[in-house]
């Protein structure tokens, strides 16, 4: 059975999280109902981990690794709505990106083999490694400069966030691109 968890765009790993609700036809979707959902997620983005998971961690992804994941979700988007509209967040989603971050058991190690690089090691459940570590990835984009290229996008009916990354992307993928530009063409035709 193939499970929808929603688009995955590229963008950093809270945006990811974030755009795990998504709208189809404009009905918003949730793409973590289940813990086979989360497991999906999860594997469709396992090349950009802090930690990498492994077949029987996927495999043992449970209701409260689900549980966590909807709530930094949940937590992210609120806080990225108001960011792109330059307000400030309610304390509630603060509270909650906050609190999972410092639950977050993890570390960075460097690690030195031909070159020096930083790895991420966590204590406890590998699952509960990488939320946390997503959590604490989302206080640095909302708390350092790419918070700048933050934006929610304008096509029509789309509920994604994209971080822009070239100074001519306005839209969180060609798809809603095309669609703006047809809305666009078809107000213009309709006017006429």
């Amino acid at each position: 059975m193939t499970v929808t968890t929603g688009p995955q765009l590229g963008d950093p790993l809270p945006v990811e999280l974030a755009n795990a609700t998504y709208a189809v036809r404009g009905r918003l979707q949730d793409g973590l109902r289940t813990v086979e959902q989360l497991a999906q997620w999860l594997a469709g983005v396992h090349d950009r981990l802090a930690v990498p998971l492994t077949e029987a961690d996927l495999r043992s992804v449970g209701e409260a690794d689900l549980a966590r994941a909807r709530e930094i979700r949940d937590a992210v988007r609120d806080i990225a709505v108001h960011a792109v509209r330059e307000e400030r967040p309610a304390p509630g989603p603060l509270r909650t990106l906050n609190r999972h971050a410092a639950a977050a058991p993890c570390r960075r190690e460097l690690r030195w083999a031909e070159s020096p690089r930083a790895v991420v090691r966590g204590d406890g459940p590998a699952v509960t490694v990488v939320l946390g570590a997503i959590a604490q990835d989302a206080v640095d984009l909302f708390a350092g400069p790419r918070l700048a290229d933050l934006r929610a996008c304008h096509g029509p009916g789309c509920v994604l966030f994209f971080v822009k990354d070239h100074p001519r992307r306005e839209w969180c993928s060609p798809g809603c691109g095309n669609r703006a530009r047809a809305a666009r063409h078809y107000a213009r035709v309709r006017d006429r």
